[in-house]
């Protein structure tokens, strides 16, 4: 029985010694690959170089670095030293940077580049408890307070230490702290959440016991390691001897696709919107003939999706026309995902039923659920043999779920976090004989599968007094092509309104064919004909709502909402009190 992450390593390397565990782009060409017996002596490596130079005991370290194995080999170094990791996002400002290494008494932090290497030596220029910086890759400074990781590994060796992880893992407790993960805060000061092996551990039991993962799985590593998703899916592989591939860049994830063909990968709903735009966008230059294949495939994928979601044999005759379709179309589509895509997991947004419908259909499982940092991610997600679209799936096993008398979602387990470091009022808050109270409002539907409404906070009461859920709006008016990204507002204002930026190259597209003349995307959003255009789109949208829950009035932005511009957090959630600050001017002019 195994207690702690590091006796999962040990015993992973025993079993499967040259195995190939991950790959990554190499700095000259192709594919480079790491096997379980390199990854225990590198990690054997950074452990016994922290201990070398006196980086011990519970000490809290960073890592600020898009992903890479170096990066999971220091997660790995710094708990089997007994340390805490604190992972950093790859796109993190200074004042995150400073207030985050300013709580945990951070000495140490591993950075990936050059461009967060100077970003990080930005602390020292003020009073700062870092200090040691460690850098992944080539790098160009002569401060004495950083060094590169090859120097770092060599500073165990150079003092004549050499530790295993085998000698630590004997003190590991289960309530060992693992990691303090910061969450991006779409509101106030960020939390450190505190997770234990323990939390890591049971995690890992629960899964065991509803996804189909073994050693021969590959995943693509895409979204930041600095989140709680893909940090637990990445460890989750380590505990299934599964292959893990690296990539640095998430721009390059549709050509990396293609390459690495991954049996697994962690998403989000943005990817598969954006995905299933550009084939809508492909499709539209067919001719007719092509396309009425298409739509006759897509429709006897959803026929048979009906008989397969609940566990349901697909009836022969409509099993030949879906070889038939598979052959014409959906093998095809699922060659952009590689060819051998098994179950893609997806969370930390709402997600439009159509688009993962969609998925279904052409045989790519889209495994969606509903989690938190709080609960070391998974608290339901879909079972492969029974699921039902416009839900989370079940609450996994070993997890309990209620809802309270408000509406919102309680949480209770062996995944629950340990607290906020030092913010014990702020811990008392979401904490509660036991529970974890989410912040999200939901319901349970009578087939016991969770239903995640929004964030409370989020909701709005408008001025005459009925709710609104913005997240529902968003979800529905997303779906026109035009639209790049939206937020409603309306919180105690007589009517909801939008800040909408356009999909320019989409919208430009539609100019031209209407013989609409511009020189600039803010001379072509002010077009009154444009305007015209999705005010009809809108409320073609929009003919299912009540009259107060529709977008009345809306403003076409042309500029992007973005991390740096301190619109959306790391994990490409919009900050509603940052846009609604920024462009407060723009909303109070809808009211006039």
């Amino acid at each position: 029985m195994e207690d702690n992450i590091i006796e999962v390593l040990i015993n992973r390397a025993k079993k499967f010694k040259t195995k190939e565990v991950f790959r990554h782009h190499g700095k000259t060409s192709g594919y480079e690959s790491l096997n379980w017996l390199q990854l225990k002596s590198r990690v054997d490596n950074v452990l016994s170089s922290l201990h070398a130079m006196n980086y011990t005991g519970g000490e809290k370290i960073g890592i600020y670095s898009s992903n890479k194995p170096q990066w999971m080999i220091a997660d790995l170094g710094i708990m089997a030293s007994g340390g805490v990791v604190v992972p950093f996002y790859a796109t993190a400002s200074r004042e995150q940077l400073q207030y985050i290494v300013n709580e945990t008494g951070m000495r140490l932090l591993f950075v990936g580049n050059q461009l967060q290497l100077d970003l990080a030596l930005t602390l020292f220029q003020e009073p700062t408890t870092l200090e040691k910086i460690v850098v992944f890759d080539d790098f160009s400074t002569d401060h004495d307070r950083v060094i590169s990781f090859d120097q770092f590994l060599n500073i165990a060796p150079s003092q004549g230490v050499d530790l295993t992880m085998d000698e630590m893992a004997v003190d590991f407790a289960p309530q060992r702290l693992a990691t303090i993960i910061y969450t991006s805060g779409t509101t106030g000061e960020p939390k450190g959440v505190m997770l234990t092996h323990d939390n890591f551990m049971y995690c890992f039991d629960i899964h065991d016991q509803r996804l189909d993962v073994n050693k021969d799985d590959v995943s693509l590593c895409f979204l930041p390691l600095s989140h709680v998703f893909e940090r637990l899916w990445s460890h989750y592989l380590l505990h299934k001897g599964a292959l893990n591939v690296f990539l640095e860049n998430p721009k390059e994830v549709i050509d990396a696709l293609p390459v690495v063909k991954p049996t697994l990968m962690c998403t989000v709903p943005r990817f598969f919107d954006k995905t299933y735009q550009g084939i809508q966008a492909e499709i539209s230059k067919w001719s007719t003939p092509k396309r009425r294949i298409f739509d006759w495939s897509v429709a006897v994928g959803h026929k048979a999706l009906e008989y397969k979601c609940r566990s349901k044999k697909v009836p022969w005759s409509l099993k030949w026309k879906t070889l038939i379709a598979d052959k014409l179309v959906f093998s095809k589509l699922r060659s952009i995902f590689g060819g051998r895509v098994k179950t893609l997991p997806c969370s930390g947004a709402a997600i439009s039923t159509t688009t993962l419908k969609f998925f279904h259909a052409i045989g790519i499982f889209v495994n969606y659920g509903y989690g938190a940092t709080e609960t070391t991610a998974t608290v339901s997600c879909f079972r492969d043999d029974m699921y039902f679209f416009g839900t989370c799936g079940t609450v996994m096993p070993g997890v309990d779920v209620k809802i309270a008398e408000n509406g919102e979602i309680l949480v209770k387990g062996r995944t629950v976090f340990a607290g906020y470091y030092k913010k014990e009022l702020q811990t008392a808050e979401v904490m509660k004989d036991g529970w974890f109270y989410t912040g999200d409002e939901g319901y349970m539907d009578d087939q016991r599968n969770l239903i995640m409404i929004d964030r409370i906070k989020d909701l709005m009461k408008t001025s005459v007094g009925k709710y609104v859920s913005p997240q529902k709006l968003e979800l529905l008016l997303s779906q026109d092509e035009l639209v790049e990204q939206l937020i409603v507002v309306g919180d105690n204002r007589q009517y909801v309104s939008a800040l909408i930026v356009p999909s320019m190259d989409k919208l430009a597209e539609v100019a031209r064919q209407s013989k609409i003349e511009f020189d600039t995307t803010k001379e072509l959003i002010a077009k009154k004909s444009i305007q015209d255009l999705f005010e009809k789109r809108f409320a073609n949208l929009q003919e299912s709502l009540t009259d107060y829950e529709k977008v009345v009035k809306f403003t076409l932005l042309d500029e992007p909402f973005t991390i740096e511009g301190g619109t959306m957090t790391n994990t490409l959630k919009l900050r509603r009190s940052s846009i609604e600050r920024t462009y407060k001017k723009l909303i109070s002019d809808m009211y006039d």
